[in-house]
């Protein structure tokens, strides 16, 4: 008989669109009108509350080997981590490092000064748009100028995609974007780009 074997609450996680995976792996569409949508669930995300301008501010730097973004747009990264300003004194850590033991080490950082680190790890997914038209699909319902004059690689805001208010990153000149909605607004989001990108999948009309 075989032995019993019990899962661990990792191989038990559920993404918030991994009902959704197959959809999203179908939408790809290559070529020079090429886009694709898929999930990156299960990263880390810590939110961070600090005066930049403290010896803790200072502490935390030190520990995540990069600076605190001081202006809106600005993103630092180093090493498995990104730093995304969110506001004067907030910004979002997004990690692949191990989620308890990067909130602990921030946790040390600060040293019960003035501030927070929450682990909000499960309260967004992130979304990767990617491909020459990937730009194109965005600008159908977002009012920010993602022209490259204005937004380009690097660059992080909270905007508004469709109806859903999420963090947009640009990650590189493919160009890339990654997108963090609230996870209870994931699955209405990756449907509004689906519906978004199925243009591409068709004949171009001239």
């Amino acid at each position: 008989m075989a032995e019993p074997t019990t899962a661990g609450p990792a191989a038990l996680r559920r993404s918030p669109l991994a009902h959704l995976e197959e959809r999203l792996r179908a939408a790809t569409v290559t070529g020079p009108r090429g886009v694709s949508l898929a999930e990156w669930p299960f990263l880390t995300m810590v939110s961070l509350r600090v005066d930049p301008s403290s010896d803790a501010a200072a502490r935390i730097e030190k520990t995540l080997s990069a600076a605190l973004p001081r202006h809106c747009g600005e993103t630092a990264a180093a090493g498995p981590h990104t730093v995304l300003w969110l506001g004067p004194d907030e910004w979002l850590v997004v990690s692949q490092a191990e989620s308890p033991s990067l909130t602990a080490e921030l946790t040390e950082a600060l040293g019960g000064d003035p501030g927070s680190v929450v682990d909000v790890s499960a309260n967004r997914t992130i979304l990767e748009l990617s491909g020459p038209v990937a730009r194109e699909v965005l600008e159908k319902g977002c009012a920010l100028d993602l022209h490259p004059r204005a937004f380009g690689p690097g660059r992080a805001v909270s905007t508004q995609v469709g109806p859903v208010p999420v963090i947009l990153w640009q990650t590189d000149e493919a160009p890339s974007y990654r997108l963090f909605p609230r996870s209870s607004f994931a699955d209405y989001l990756a449907r509004w780009l689906l519906d978004a990108i199925d243009e591409y999948a068709r004949p171009e009309v001239t």
